[in-house]
């Protein structure tokens, strides 16, 4: 029987052959999961829900791969407005804010389109249009293998920063089963990106009905070429590669005079456009950038896999790019997707 391999697993379609993959659809097989973990002696599994923001070692992973497939949404009334909405980790995030709309509940309507499962998504903190999982994330349910325990986080204790939290610093510790977000029953929280607010034809501090934020969310991402086709030429991709940098004031604004659009993150930090840095270098959509690695034809800062493609060949040419950025600019371009598997 042929075993399964990573990029059988992961978005790029990259990536080796694992020892062992074990899909959890059913929320209660999660005990039976732990349980095979622990008489085999094994670390921590590899966790993964859709693969979306990883870039997977072509020499595969020996041990576990917990492929976590688990659905559902349950609620909460919590007054006569919010309610806490608890939803499984490999509901993908997308489902869910498509049914946050069709409830009529605000919090989260400027996540529509982010792909990856409800329980990756705060991981990263991920967030777009000024709204982010930390702004309506209450707590996690996770497991602590170093514990070896079931736990309840509330938010706080997650560390959530601008696309950090304490779980990407520590991925061999946690895995996350539920994630429990507040949500209200109201317009759509304030807008606060001017695009989207053009977009929705309102001022800036608007308060839409959530439906039409979601529905405008998703029409700028297929517009400015985030929403990619999954069976196009550009469909083998993890989205973004590199985080907006952190620029110092000077950098800022010398860059933002050059024509580099900067932008103050949630955190209070100055940050560059990491797409804008990419084309100051000399790159543009469709350009190839090695052997089976190019940019989308729509987005330069989305960055795909092709047929000759290798997560050792894709890594690197991350790593070329970060070399040039740094060379023009002085500024160092951070990649956004995790490496996973054996690594050299």
């Amino acid at each position: 029987m042929p075993s399964t391999t990573l990029s059988s697993l992961t978005t790029l379609r990259l990536g080796g052959a694992v020892g062992n993959a074990l899909h959890i659809s059913d929320p209660g097989d999660w005990v039976d999961l732990v349980r095979t973990i622990g008489d085999r002696q094994e670390a921590a599994p590899l966790t993964l829900g859709h693969g979306s923001n990883v870039i997977a070692s072509d020499a595969g992973h020996e041990g576990t791969v917990a492929v976590i497939n688990t659905r559902g949404i349950s609620v909460k009334r919590l007054d006569d407005t919010a309610v806490a909405v608890t939803v499984q980790a490999g509901h993908p995030l997308a489902d869910l804010t498509a049914w946050a709309a069709a409830e009529r509940l605000a919090g989260i309507e400027c996540l529509a389109g982010i792909p990856g499962t409800v329980g990756a998504a705060p991981v990263q903190n991920a967030g777009a249009y000024g709204q982010q999982v930390s702004d309506t994330l209450d707590h996690l349910t996770v497991w602590d293998w170093d514990m070896g325990r079931l736990r309840t986080l509330p938010a706080q204790a997650c560390r959530l920063r601008h696309r950090d939290s304490r779980f990407k610093n520590a991925p061999d510790r946690w895995t996350i089963l539920t994630a429990t977000f507040h949500l209200t029953r109201s317009p759509a929280a304030p807008i606060s990106y001017q695009p989207l607010a053009d977009d929705l034809g309102v001022q800036p501090g608007a308060r839409p009905p959530v439906s039409e934020v979601t529905a405008a969310v998703l029409a700028n991402q297929h517009r400015r070429g985030l929403l990619l086709d999954p069976h196009g030429p550009d469909a083998r991709q993890v989205g973004s590669v590199f985080l907006n940098p952190l620029v110092t004031a000077a950098q800022a604004a010398r860059w933002s005079a050059a024509g580099c659009p900067v932008h103050t993150d949630s955190d209070g930090q100055l940050r560059a456009s990491a797409g804008w840095l990419l084309e100051h270098v000399g790159y543009r959509p469709g350009q190839k950038i090695t052997d089976g690695v190019r940019c989308s034809e729509r987005r330069t800062l989305t960055i795909t896999a092709h047929k000759s493609a290798t997560a050792t060949g894709f890594a690197q040419a991350l790593a070329d790019l970060v070399r040039q950025v740094e060379r023009a600019t002085s500024i160092t371009l951070q990649p956004e997707p995790a490496r996973v598997g054996t690594w050299p």
